[in-house]
Parts: structure tokens; C-alpha cells; sequence
């Protein structure tokens, strides 16, 4: 059962829907934002077995404070037996994406449905 938006942060809102959690990145992600949703991020990703889709289709700005923690967390979730999924659109946040290897790692879609939808795990191998 989808649940309503939950507000954790200025940056970051968590809800559950159809067997994952779902975290909503929003705004500018850069070193401020990245402290404010690590504490979070680590607490989620933290569970064996945890199904987690990172939508970053509300984020304006990437650098590379966010590319850590998306690294950091598909690292623990893989560690713990979970899935990571990413839902991204921005050209530009892609195109770091690519330029860094992530989107082999954690292929994005382009979709929060799509994402949802994927039965087998998007998150690569360690």
C-alpha cells in the first residue's frame, strides 16, 4: 500500500511504496545537502534485505558529495543482501552519471513506475 510523502529534510522525503522504500532527493545536492541525508541514508540502508529506489528527478544540482552517496549506499545495501534502484531524468546529472561509471553501476530509469516495476535488483555487483 502506497503511503503519503513523508518530510525528513529539506532535502529528502521518504515514503514506502509496493515493497520499497523510496527516497525523494530534492533541491541542490551538494556537501550541506549530502549531511543532512546521510544519517537517514545510512539508517535505511542499514537493513538486511532493504528495497530502495532513490528518485532524483526533483534534484536541480549534483556534485560530487551526492555521487558519494549514492556510491556509499549502493555499497551497503548489496552488502546486507538488498536492491538499489535510481529513477533520473536530468541530462546534465546523467551525463556525470556516465562520465563516472555509476549509471553501469545503478542504471538509471527514467521512471519512479519503471523502477518500482523492475523485479530483478539494478544495483550491479560490487
Amino acid at each position: 500500500m502506497q503511503e503519503g510523502p513523508t518530510p525528513f529534510t529539506r532535502h529528502l522525503r521518504i515514503r514506502e511504496d509496493r515493497g520499497h522504500t523510496v527516497l525523494e532527493f530534492r533541491g541542490e545536492i551538494d556537501i550541506a545537502a549530502a549531511t543532512e541525508i546521510a544519517p537517514a541514508l545510512d539508517r535505511i540502508t542499514d537493513r538486511p534485505g532493504v528495497r530502495i529506489v532513490i528518485d532524483l528527478r526533483s534534484v536541480e544540482f549534483f556534485d560530487c558529495s551526492g555521487l558519494r552517496l549514492l556510491y556509499r549506499a549502493r555499497s551497503r545495501v548489496l552488502e546486507r543482501g538488498g536492491r538499489l534502484q535510481l529513477v533520473c531524468t536530468h541530462p546534465l546529472i546523467l551525463r556525470v552519471f556516465r562520465v563516472t561509471g555509476l549509471s553501469r553501476l545503478l542504471p538509471p530509469q527514467a521512471t519512479l513506475e519503471a523502477a518500482l516495476e523492475r523485479p530483478e535488483a539494478a544495483s550491479g555487483s560490487l
